[in-house]
Formats: C-alpha cells, structure tokens, sequence
C-alpha cells in the first residue's frame, strides 16, 4: 500500500480535465503554474505523486474560482464518476441501480481497480440497508476526502436516472475521515443534493 502522502497521477489528470472543462483552458493553465509543485505540474496517469500537490491545486483553484474546496472536490467527484463509466464499463454490467452500484464498490470494483494500480491506496466503504429501504453507506479514509464521495454518490445517482437524499454524519470531528452517508431514494419533485450543490 502506497504511503498516505502519494496519489496516482489518474487523479491529476482527471483533475485537469474537469476544470478544463468547468472554467476553461485559461484556468487549468495558471492552476498548474510550477512554483511550488515538485513534478513541475507535469503529471501521467500511471505517475504516482504526492497528495500535497493536489491540496496545492485545489487551493489555487479555490482562490481563482471563488468556489470553496468542499465544493470543488464534490465537483470532482461526480467529473469521475462519468470518467469511470468510460474508463471502466465493464463495472456498470451487473448494478442494476445506484445502491447495487454503491455496495459493490469495496468487494468488486476496488478489486479491480488494484489489478490495475496495483500501489493504489484506496478509500474503505462498508454498506447496510435499513428498515426502511435506505442505504447506509460507511467512507474511510485518512485523507479526509468525504466530499470527494459526496460528489460520487452524486454522479451515481445521475447516471441511474435516481433522486437520493443524503444525509451525512461525520464521526472524526469534521476531518471527513469516517463519514457515514444515509441515502433514501426521494420522489422526482424533490430535488437531490447533485441538483443543489455545484459549481
């Protein structure tokens, strides 16, 4: 497992691509400007680098978009979750919806994204289904990248064609590490946080 300060360079090539594509080449260009970035802003999605330069770029994006980081990382999360159904549509195959998605990720897809990415150092996630058909979806990670998953979940339900209301629980004191997300499926007049939050 890779150190907690290294990260597969797919995450800053994705990243790239999405604020290319949300506020335009001119952006992306001085969010990549070398000063103070050890690969030089130059990254391949095999590469591996330190997480430090993704805090680094979200903080420059952050101050020349006015958008704030929770925001900007939920952003990304629904980017990939669309990149993902291009890059891996093999993982799409046998969900039939966004909970049968959601609880296969730990079991089947992180499996085989590590077949991939062999060093990947992954996030955990745990599910259960309650009383009353919702889903509780349980986020680990060290890096404290909840709304990361928050705009995954996001982009799931979207691509399903559902409407899920979540409710989010953080049991580490706000640091987004140990997260749980209560996801109930909601009638089409109401509106998703995905339709709610964005940039």
């Amino acid at each position: 497992m890779l150190p907690e300060s290294v990260v597969k360079g797919v995450v800053f090539t994705e990243l790239i691509e999405m604020v290319e594509s949300r506020f335009g080449l001119e952006t992306a260009d001085a969010m990549l400007d070398p000063k103070d970035l050890p690969s030089g802003g130059i990254y391949t999605a095999t590469g591996t680098y330190a997480h430090a330069e993704v805090v680094t770029l979200l903080t420059r994006l952050s101050g020349m978009t006015g958008a704030s980081i929770p925001d900007l990382l939920y952003a990304y999360g629904e980017h990939l979750f669309v990149r993902f159904h291009a890059m891996f549509p093999t993982f799409f195959q046998k969900p039939r919806n966004s909970f049968e998605f959601l609880a296969s990720i730990n079991d089947t897809i992180h499996t085989e994204v590590r077949k991939l990415y062999p060093d990947a150092e992954l996030p955990q996630f745990s599910h259960e289904m309650t009383e009353t058909g919702a889903m509780r979806l349980v986020y680990q990670s060290p890096r404290g990248l909840a709304d990361f998953a928050a705009g995954l979940i996001a982009g799931c339900a979207r691509h399903f064609g559902e409407h899920i209301v979540t409710h989010r629980t953080d049991l580490s004191d706000g640091a987004g590490r140990h997260v749980v997300f209560l996801l109930e499926k909601a009638s089409k007049n109401r509106r998703p946080e995905s339709e709610r939050r964005g940039i």
